[in-house]
């Protein structure tokens, strides 16, 4: 399966809206592993918008420093859509920011399971007057779908800003 490459363009709108829009972002990513916040920050001037981004990668990590409830991660599972919600959440309001976007999910080759399969990931998107997480079932290798999930959660990042 071949990559989609990340869109310049595309970035370079976020990067404009996100500016002219005077709004401010941080990551929370499990799966991507940073790779959301690494593509914001090959941008020349992303600290106008782009504050932090953080790597919770473990369950602890996740109550920690994002305030997660355990009983959550305890009744859906790390990989799940309330999880990814406060996830975002809580990376939104740690960072004292406008939009918070958060990522978790089973990137492979290992970890899958018959109700979780490798390539399931949920992308939610934090801000004050508005909450979305979106499932996805990518079918790629590893790095495929660490990739494939950075894309998608920029495009929602997009769609979410061009109101």
């Amino acid at each position: 399966m071949k990559m989609q490459a990340i869109d310049g363009t595309q970035l370079n709108k976020i990067s404009l809206l996100l500016k002219k829009q005077r709004l401010k972002i941080a990551t929370a990513e499990s799966c991507t592993g940073g790779l959301i916040a690494h593509t914001f920050t090959n941008i020349s001037g992303a600290s106008d918008y782009f504050d932090r981004g953080v790597v919770s990668y473990s369950n602890s990590a996740k109550t920690q420093l994002l305030d997660v409830p355990e009983k959550l991660i305890k009744k859906y599972g790390a990989v799940s859509s309330p999880v990814a919600q406060a996830m975002a959440d809580g990376i939104r309001k740690a960072a004292d920011v406008d939009i918070g976007i958060a990522t978790t999910g089973i990137a492979g080759p290992m970890g899958g399971t018959k109700e979780k399969p490798v390539g399931l990931v949920f992308i939610a998107i934090s801000t004050k007057d508005n909450n979305i997480v979106k499932k996805f079932q990518f079918k790629g290798n590893r790095t495929q779908n660490k990739h494939d999930t950075c894309k998608a959660a920029l495009d929602m990042l997009y769609n979410e800003i061009k109101r």
